[in-house]
């Protein structure tokens, strides 16, 4: 009997990013797989100059459907809210 591979979702940081954002996902055995195989799929063209693979049975997500409950308390609180401040003259455009 064969056992099915886990799903990887994989992030890759462009040369001119800062930040990683998620370019697809993949089935591998581990981790080490997981990274050649994404480096093999998602940066042929040399996009990337780092990647991250997460086991998708490891992320712990919120429910859409359920955004109001999660997101409620920040409405709450509105000094969080950029326009609750006045920006002095001198700091000029944001």
């Amino acid at each position: 009997m064969s056992k099915e591979w886990p799903l990887w979702e994989v992030f890759i940081r462009g040369q001119h990013g800062l930040s990683h954002r998620h370019v697809g996902s993949l089935h591998a055995p581990d981790a080490e797989m997981a990274m050649k195989n994404a480096r093999d799929v998602y940066t042929r063209r040399n996009e990337g100059v780092s990647i991250w693979v997460v086991e998708s049975a490891k992320i712990t997500a919120s429910n859409p459907d359920e955004a109001g409950a999660m997101f409620e308390p920040s409405e709450s609180k509105v000094y969080r809210h950029p326009t609750f401040f006045d920006i002095p003259k001198e700091v000029g455009a944001m």
